[in-house]
This record gives structure tokens, sequence and C-alpha cells, in this order.
């Protein structure tokens, strides 16, 4: 993942997208909370540097093994973002964070699986055996 001063959130998002397709990020300007609300997150075309002005260009991988809460955390101490990762279901996102113990790789695997459908035919039951 590559950060600059001149990414936007919405260029963040889009690498991280193309990892983990099933999951989704978003940045707010303070830290998350218990009681985060929509009001502290940010517009998808915020430049990195107005979240954090001493932020230094930087590279470097998003392992899949890493925790969502490891993830979180690193992008907190290391580069002053405040992010929040969410997983797809079905056709809402959620917060993951009654899961951030998972790695990046079991959230969006979880999310896949939530998009499939499955064609599976009805079973009629029409025999029980009753005492």
């Amino acid at each position: 993942m590559k950060l600059t001063k001149k990414s936007t959130v919405q260029d963040i998002f889009d690498q991280f997208n193309v990892q983990f397709p099933y999951l989704h990020l978003e940045f707010y300007d303070q830290e998350n909370g218990i009681d985060q609300t929509q009001s502290h997150q940010v517009s998808h075309q915020t430049l990195l540097e107005d979240l954090n002005p001493e932020l230094i260009d930087t590279v470097f991988v998003v392992s899949p093994e890493m925790t969502v809460s490891d993830f979180e955390k690193m992008m907190k101490d290391k580069y002053q973002l405040h992010i929040q990762v969410f997983r797809r279901s079905s056709d809402i996102w959620l917060q993951t964070s009654a899961t951030d113990h998972w790695t990046l790789e079991k959230q969006n695997g979880k999310g896949h699986r939530s998009t499939l459908t499955y064609d599976i035919d009805p079973i009629t039951i029409s025999d029980f055996d009753v005492e």
C-alpha cells in the first residue's frame, strides 16, 4: 500500500480493495470509539495530508494474516490515520468491531461467502416414524 500526502482517502480505499474486495475502509478525523458517528467520517476526496500533515510518504505490505485490530492500530500508531474496517454482509457493510481479532483474510472470506447464492433443491419430508 502506498501512502502519500497527496493521496486521497479514495486512493487508499482502492488499493486496499484490490487485495480485499469484500472489506471496506472508512477514515475518521478522530479516533474511533464506541459512540463513533458518521459525523466524524471524512469524505473519500479528503487528502491524507489533511488528516495527518506530518505524514511521510511510504509504501508497505498489508499481510492477509494481519488481524483487523492490528491493521487499525498500525494505521493509527504509525501514520496517525483513524480507520475502521467494514465487512460485506450480503447487501450491507458491517463494522468488524466484534470480530477484530480475525485476520483480514478471514474477514474477506466471510464477506465473500455472504454474497454467494446457492441453488439447492428443496427437500420434502413426508415419511415420519411415529411411535
